[in-house]
């Protein structure tokens, strides 16, 4: 934190305190035993409506020391004050680290119990998968979904279509590494308007959709020249480099002709994050363990 700042909430939350302080000392100096029962403070409403003079009672007041006590207690042990650590020395982070370490040590036997299996081995028993159905909801479900179908810029991971692959060693690499996608703006190289549709048409075409003969055939050119670079003058993508299959009617941000066109015009970025320092080596296997049995059932049940 900046000095400016360090000491804006240092001297802050001193005067905050001392504030606090005043006003309690300032509200106890009558005691309730000095005022009649029925002296008022001479507030008048509709005629009959008076404000009587009760004192809050001292040991309710006395609470009000008790939480000061407490606060200044506080900041001297942990940290509050501007850059000040407390003399406890404790810090989010090493209370992260710590039941972290609490976490792997307690749940060691669980993971120990599958080590030295391989991610096929691991989607075929029955209590692999189940801690990785755990894993999988902790980690992956706020993107892929608690059923692991994904939505839209997030892949379904129970088909069988798959940007880089659905090896094992291709989930592993995946989930360790994480991955880039980058779909490139190509709305300036199609000439226009007129490309940018019959380049919609045509792609949309790959996977069997109808299209304008004239547009299909003025974008083929194109596309054998611009994108067959990366999904391949087939259309069929090249996992190597993620790039999508074009003609299996299997869209991660949507096949209409409204989002294919918004897509070739602006391009795409997705992103998987790596999980290799958040997991471990053995919790990503049983995570692709996990992974590998809903995209292949049939294998896994065999």
């Amino acid at each position: 934190m900046p000095a400016f700042w360090n000491w804006y909430v240092i001297i802050l939350t001193v005067l905050f305190i001392f504030g606090c302080l005043w006003l309690i000392t300032w509200s106890t100096q009558q005691s309730p035993d000095d005022v009649a029962e029925d002296e008022t403070l001479g507030h008048k409403w509709d005629d009959n409506i008076q404000e009587l003079n009760h004192p809050a009672p001292r040991w309710w007041l006395y609470l009000f020391y008790l939480t000061i006590v407490f606060a200044v207690g506080y900041l001297v042990a942990y940290p509050g004050l501007g850059n000040l650590k407390g003399t406890l020395g404790w810090t989010q982070e090493g209370q992260y680290e710590k039941e972290m370490q609490a976490a792997t040590e307690r749940y060691k036997s669980v993971y120990d119990a599958f080590s030295g299996k391989d991610v096929v081995a691991l989607s075929q028993d029955p209590a692999a998968i189940d801690v990785g159905k755990s894993l999988f909801a902790n980690y992956c479900s706020t993107c892929h979904g608690a059923d692991a179908r994904g939505a839209k810029g997030f892949p379904n991971l129970t088909d069988d279509d798959w940007l880089y692959g659905a090896s094992p060693d291709a989930i592993v690499a995946t989930i360790t590494n994480g991955r880039n996608g980058v779909m490139p703006a190509l709305g300036a190289a199609l000439g226009g308007e007129q490309g940018l549709d019959n380049m919609v048409a045509y792609v949309r075409s790959l996977s069997g959709h109808e299209g304008d003969p004239a547009s299909l055939a003025a974008a083929k050119p194109l596309f054998d020249s611009i994108c067959a670079a990366c999904h391949g003058v087939d259309g069929k993508g090249n996992q190597m480099l993620g790039s999508a299959n074009l003609t299996d009617d299997t869209w991660l941000h949507g096949g209409s002709p409204e989002t294919v066109r918004e897509t070739v015009l602006k391009g795409r970025m997705s992103e998987m994050p790596p999980h290799a320092e958040l997991l471990g080596e053995q919790k990503i296997l049983i995570v692709a363990g996990y992974i590998y049995s809903l995209s292949h059932a049939e294998k896994t049940a065999n």
